[in-house]
């Protein structure tokens, strides 16, 4: 793979972790740029790793993964999604106390794997073509760390406007990203 081609893998793998971050920084209560690059490393590590994962599973079980991908993708990034509307709808936005300064690692990680799994399907599909998998997951990782720790700063711009309903919108993104990724995958077959 060439630079070019690369660095547009990159972007794409990094968009939906974005849209996630935006979510997870309209959830907090200002998040700072510490919380946002805290975010942007687990997102990013994780993203890195998957395709790794992805080109070493494409060599034994690449029909499992490439079968189950988007199913995994949806039911991760629906509950999740639906975790974010719920929290929204639930808590008043007039208590800006209760919102918390930092996520959860846990959490963190689970969001940043649900928007991962394509990355792993990618890492599967590289490994037919023959190509050096390591700098592909390395621009993967580093897209995904600067997107999401902009994203977590944007959701913080977006919280102060927007209160709950940001979050709310964040956990519909996730659920029309997740069917988005299962439309492709049954419209394919």
């Amino acid at each position: 793979m060439n630079f070019a081609s690369t660095a547009l893998l990159a972007l794409a793998m990094s968009t939906d972790a974005f849209a996630a971050a935006v979510g997870k920084g309209t959830a907090l209560q200002k998040p700072r740029w510490s919380e946002a690059l805290r975010t942007g490393a687990i997102f990013g590590v994780i993203e890195a790793i998957t395709p790794l994962i992805g080109w070493a599973l494409g060599y034994a079980a690449s029909s499992y993964v490439k079968d189950w991908d988007h199913w995994i993708a949806f039911t991760l990034l629906a509950i999740l999604g639906i975790r974010m509307i719920v929290a929204a709808l639930r808590a008043p936005d007039e208590n800006e106390a209760e919102k918390p300064d930092r996520h959860g690692f846990w959490l963190l990680a689970i969001t940043g794997f649900a928007t991962s799994i394509d990355a792993m399907a990618v890492g599967v599909g590289l490994a037919f073509l023959d190509v050096n998998i390591v700098p592909v997951a390395l621009a993967i990782g580093f897209a995904t760390f600067a997107m999401v720790t902009l994203g977590v700063m944007v959701g913080r711009v977006l919280g102060n406007f927007a209160g709950r309903w940001a979050e709310a919108i964040g956990g519909v993104l996730l659920i029309g990203i997740g069917a988005a990724i299962l439309y492709e995958h049954l419209g394919a077959v």
